[in-house]
């Protein structure tokens, strides 16, 4: 089975910086994408940012120019390093990965338990 396992999150002041990083681990093919989601209370959950194989990242608009997403295919990692934070950017963090398990099973998207971002003075 395969888990994603996360780390990074924590509590920081506006215009501070943080780094989120998630490990996916265990029967694993192949990563078509990795990318983060985040939910803040009473909103939906929405994509921050995603890194297919085959192109360039893809951001929200809110975070463009202060958040920039890298992955290491070799170790199955994403990372997401977050600067300039503000107020808006506090919600839990989740991870995700769009894989394949075998060379012949169908893709399937997993997710990590979650990391709580809260930007604060």
């Amino acid at each position: 089975q395969v888990q994603l396992v996360e780390s990074g999150g924590g509590l920081v002041q506006p215009g501070e910086s943080l780094r989120l990083s998630c490990a996916a681990n265990g029967s694993i093919f192949n990563i078509y994408i990795m990318g983060w989601y985040r939910q803040a209370p009473g909103k939906e959950r929405e994509l921050v940012a995603s890194l297919p194989d085959w192109r360039d990242p893809t951001y929200a608009d809110s975070v463009k120019g202060r958040f920039t997403i890298s992955r290491d295919k070799a170790k199955n990692t994403v990372d997401l390093q977050m600067n300039t934070l503000e107020p808006e950017d506090s919600a839990v963090y989740y991870c995700f990965a769009d894989l394949y398990e075998f060379y012949y099973s169908d893709r399937k998207v997993f997710w990590g338990q979650g990391t709580q971002v809260t930007v604060s003075s």
